[in-house]
């Protein structure tokens, strides 16, 4: 069952020597960012995806070149240039978003995106042309082939979006740099996550709690998998 390995880390999490409710606080600012973090960039990266994969435009190589530049393009300096864009001499400085959750969001959207285009472009690609054509003999509009091609391609974009799940969730420097990995007085997150907390906790020698925390990362990213795994099973058992 997926949620045997979230079941039997209960009793450890319990005992740790933490104020009541930071590692559910810790949790829920991770999934909480991480989560709306990908959606965004899910609804941004397949129609781009889409476009790409049904379109020739001038630069169409050189576009491609930068998506897959990006899924490797340094989490640091995503955090400065988020840093930067929301500081007070920065374009966002009106909107006080510095060191909030907010900031998070922009960051982990722009390191989820590359990757979730990227591979959803490579799915919607593999789609064999005779679906294409098939859909436009029966007399479908661009949009109608679009969704055939989507449903088609369901399983690889649901895998760009789990990549750039594990992407984001994952990630400590630049949710480090634009969140600050603050915790309120009474010990409960504001903008600590599992990974920032799993950092704090080893620099200071707590390495027990360092790994119980990061054994309900992996927990959690192990559940998304499963989930993921799922529906693409389900999907490919109905064809």
């Amino acid at each position: 069952m997926p949620l045997d390995p979230v079941v039997q880390l209960l009793p450890a999490v319990a005992g740790l020597p933490f104020e009541e409710g930071y590692v559910s606080s810790v949790i829920f600012v991770s999934l909480y960012v991480s989560l709306i973090a990908v959606t965004l960039s899910t609804l941004f990266s397949i129609p781009v995806a889409l476009v790409m994969g049904f379109t020739d435009f001038p630069g169409q190589q050189f576009v491609k070149s930068v998506i897959n530049t990006g899924m490797g393009f340094p989490s640091v300096v995503v955090g400065l240039l988020v840093l930067f864009a929301v500081s007070n001499q920065g374009p966002l400085g009106t909107f006080d978003l510095i060191f909030t959750k907010e900031a998070m969001i922009m960051s982990q959207f722009v390191l989820a995106t590359p990757p979730i285009t990227a591979i959803s472009l490579a799915a919607i690609s593999g789609v064999s042309d005779n679906v294409r054509d098939a859909a436009h003999a029966l007399g479908g509009t661009r949009i109608d082939v679009a969704l055939v091609v989507i449903k088609e391609a369901r399983y690889g974009i649901a895998t760009a979006v789990l990549a750039g799940f594990g992407r984001a969730i994952s990630e400590v420097g630049s949710v480090l740099i634009v969140g600050g990995n603050i915790t309120s007085a009474d010990g409960i997150s504001k903008t600590r996550t599992l990974t920032t907390a799993i950092q704090l906790e080893a620099r200071q020698g707590q390495y027990g709690t360092a790994m119980i925390l990061g054994a309900v990362l992996v927990a959690l990213v192990l559940l998304v998998n499963a989930v993921v795994v799922r529906l693409g099973s389900d999907g490919v058992t109905r064809q």
